[in-house]
């Protein structure tokens, strides 16, 4: 193993260094070079850093805040009515969901309260049009699965939900999608209706084959 001799003078083309000093400089000086470059990847799918937006914050916590604040009050109601105090056997049925619903009307009147004083300050944009599209492309086909599983049941919805993601959103080939979705629709049936006995939601496909 050859030993290095170790040098003060970090100049590589000092005279006091040997023709392998040198070499051994300018590789370790290229190799601390090459760990500084940094690999940028482009997404093009990305969103637009100039598209428009829709909503900001402010508009958002006010709207979240009155939702919640209403569903506090629904749910305070109703567990006042089924009743709030002890009896002999202890608390009754609503006494906990009541308080919670306190509690949960008391955050949301504090949210409300904090964005109201805060509203001389400059707000920031909660969703541009471009990243709101991209949300949407994955929420509408998961509310339509969803209400297709009701009339079509789980697995030939989750065939059509798979096989749309991918072709769409992916731009995957035709034929690799459709396999994709049919293998994994199977292994869902396999796993759930045969070997554990899960009885889960079905639809005509497989009434017609007498499952």
């Amino acid at each position: 193993m050859p030993l290095t001799r170790i040098i003060a003078s970090d100049d590589p083309t000092s005279p006091r260094k040997g023709r392998g000093e040198v070499k051994n400089s300018h590789q370790r000086n290229r190799s601390m070079s090459n760990t500084e470059i940094e690999i940028v990847v482009d997404d093009p799918t990305a969103p637009e850093p100039d598209s428009p937006a829709v909503t900001d914050t402010r508009t958002v916590d006010v709207a979240v805040s009155l939702l919640l604040l209403a569903l506090a009050f629904t749910l305070g109601a109703d567990n006042w009515r089924t009743g709030i105090s002890w009896d002999s056997t202890g608390p009754q049925a609503g006494y906990f969901p009541f308080y919670l619903s306190v509690i949960l009307g008391g955050a949301s009147l504090y949210g409300l309260v904090t964005t109201f004083l805060a509203r001389g300050a400059p707000s920031e944009t909660f969703v541009t049009r471009a990243q709101l599209r991209r949300v949407m492309a994955v929420f509408v086909p998961t509310l339509l699965f969803c209400l297709a599983t009701q009339f079509l049941g789980l697995y030939v919805a989750s065939f059509l939900l798979i096989a749309a993601f991918m072709r769409m959103v992916g731009k995957i080939a035709l034929w690799k999608s459709l396999l994709t979705a049919f293998l994994f629709t199977a292994i869902m049936f396999v796993t759930f209706d045969i070997a554990f006995d899960v009885i889960m939601p079905k639809g005509p496909l497989e009434a017609a084959f007498g499952h």
